[in-house]
């Protein structure tokens, strides 16, 4: 293996910012175990509540990168309004992980899997305030997900749903107050009102969209800059995160490290409701292989499509104006990506072999 673990010594530490979702699993994975250290890296990990926290400490520099939703790369680097600076996304950390959780008040009885939830609003709806669902950030790809299964639940007016923002760890308790009817939130946070029995799951990011890009790691300009090799070094030592996080062999272990209560502090077996073989939907039972996927068939590379993705979900989901657009290359950067490939190969890393 290639002596890495001394070439950034002296330099400050990396603050590297997350969320307490279930997807900071490379962050978590990479820190508990040493593999940012091997790099050379000296890394401060930052318990963030939101993505609007994200946001601003990237915008004001009190973050050199973070486990961050898509959609914040863009909105900071394209200007979608006033808050715009300099970032790069050198890695996709992960596909899927969210799902939509409706009250128990709402069962499938009434919405099925949604299909008759406009139906059921029109003639039922008897609550004095609208029909509210959360999500994290209106950037986010939760908000375009939620705005596409409305949509073919028949609720194509904004007259028929409030949505409204709250972090993720927020949404169990509000929905289980009676302060919202339902969410779309990564894991645990949707296991989290399942196995208390407040909230079920209609369906899973994957049956809204397969194989959508979900959390990135977000540079700092200002970071790349002036640390570019640590920067390569960063994206190495995540990749290699990413593909032990997608070993089946490696969940439990990765389930004991997020329940520690500086990642979600979730119980055990609400984080194995989605980590695990099986999930619990509230309903039924289906195979959860696909809930969260880290790693394989080029997932992980920060190609354009991917932005794409991200940018026409946040067209069609209203959030921007159609013919918004910049160079989407000058931030997805798949130069820095290959790199770290180069870097990880020359490591011959043991959880690669």
């Amino acid at each position: 293996m290639v002596a890495l673990n001394s070439q950034f010594s002296g330099h400050s530490a990396i603050r590297l910012g997350f969320v307490p979702l279930s997807d900071c699993a490379p962050l978590a994975v990479a820190k508990e175990t040493g593999i940012f250290e091997r790099y050379g890296l000296n890394v401060e990990l930052s318990r963030e509540l939101g993505w609007a926290s994200v946001r601003d400490k990237m915008i004001f520099g009190h973050l050199d990168a973070a486990q961050s939703i898509a959609g914040i790369a863009l909105a900071l680097g394209l200007g979608f309004n006033e808050m715009r600076c300099e970032v790069a996304v050198p890695l996709i950390l992960s596909l899927h992980g969210n799902a939509i959780t409706i009250s128990t008040e709402m069962g499938p009885e009434k919405i099925g899997r949604g299909e008759k939830l406009g139906a059921y609003l029109s003639h039922s709806w008897k609550k004095e305030r609208p029909f509210t669902m959360a999500v994290t950030h209106r950037y986010s790809s939760h908000f375009s997900l939620l705005q596409s299964w409305l949509k073919r639940s028949g609720i194509t007016s904004n007259d028929d749903v409030e949505i409204i923002f709250l972090p993720p760890p927020l949404m169990p308790r509000h929905l289980k107050a009676g302060h919202i009817d339902g969410y779309c939130v990564g894991e645990p946070w949707n296991s989290e009102s399942i196995m208390a029995g407040t909230g079920w799951c209609p369906v899973t990011s994957a049956d809204i969209s397969r194989g959508h890009p979900e959390k990135i790691l977000l540079l700092s300009g200002n970071f790349l800059r002036e640390r570019k090799e640590e920067t390569i070094a960063l994206s190495a030592a995540l990749l290699e995160s990413c593909h032990l996080c997608q070993q089946a062999d490696f969940r439990d272990d990765l389930v004991k490290i997020l329940a520690r209560k500086e990642y979600t502090g979730a119980a055990i077996e609400v984080l194995n409701n989605s980590l695990g073989a099986v999930f619990n939907s509230g309903v039924d039972h289906t195979n959860a292989s696909s809930f969260h996927v880290f790693h394989g068939n080029s997932l992980n590379r920060p190609s354009v499509d991917k932005a794409s993705w991200v940018l026409a979900g946040m067209r069609n989901a209203g959030i921007i104006p159609d013919g918004t657009c910049g160079s989407l290359s000058r931030i997805y950067r798949e130069d820095l990506y290959h790199s770290a490939e180069q870097l990880l190969v020359e490591a011959k890393s043991p959880a690669m072999a």
